[in-house]
C-alpha cells in the first residue's frame, strides 16, 4: 500500500509551534494579570489600615501631626489605588489581545487540520480506486485466459 504524504506539513508543523507560541503569551499575560490584581490588593489592605488608624487618632488625643500624616497617607493610598487600577486595566487589556490572537491561531491550525483530513480521505479513495482497478484488471485477465 503506498504511503501518505500531506504536502502541506510543513505549514500545519508552522501553525502548531505559532499555536504553542500564543498559548505562552496567553499564560504569561494571565500571571502579570494576577500580579497586577495582587498588587491592588494590596493597596486597599494598605488604604483600610491607614483609614482604622485616622478613626483611632480622632477618637483618641489628637494628635494633629499623626493626623495629618495619616490623612496624607490615606490620600496616597488612594492615589496608588487609581495608578494601580490603570495598570489592571491594561493588563486586563493585554489577555483579551493574548486571548485573541490564541483562539486565531487555534483556527488556523483546526483549519490546517481539517484540510489535512480531507486530504488523507482523499488518498483513501484514490488508493481503493487504484485496488479495485487493479482488482479488475486481475480479474479480466484471468476470465480472458
Amino acid at each position: 500500500m503506498a504511503k501518505f504524504f500531506y504536502k502541506m506539513q510543513n505549514i500545519l508543523d508552522i501553525k502548531e509551534k505559532l499555536e504553542t507560541q500564543a498559548r505562552n503569551e496567553y499564560a504569561v499575560a494571565n500571571s502579570v494579570l494576577a500580579e497586577e490584581e495582587e498588587k491592588l490588593e494590596r493597596l486597599e489592605v494598605r488604604r483600610q489600615q491607614y483609614e482604622a488608624r485616622l478613626k483611632e487618632l480622632y477618637t483618641g488625643m489628637l494628635d494633629m501631626k499623626e493626623i495629618a500624616y495619616v490623612s496624607e497617607a490615606v490620600e496616597m493610598m488612594k492615589y496608588y489605588k487609581q495608578q494601580q487600577e490603570n495598570n489592571v486595566k491594561k493588563a486586563r487589556k493585554q489577555v483579551d489581545i493574548a486571548r485573541d490572537r490564541l483562539q486565531e491561531a487555534m483556527q488556523e491550525r483546526k483549519t490546517h487540520e481539517k484540510l489535512k483530513e480531507n486530504a488523507f480521505e482523499q488518498f483513501k479513495t484514490d488508493v481503493a480506486t487504484a485496488e479495485s482497478k487493479e482488482v479488475d484488471e486481475l480479474t479480466s485477465y484471468r476470465f480472458g485466459s
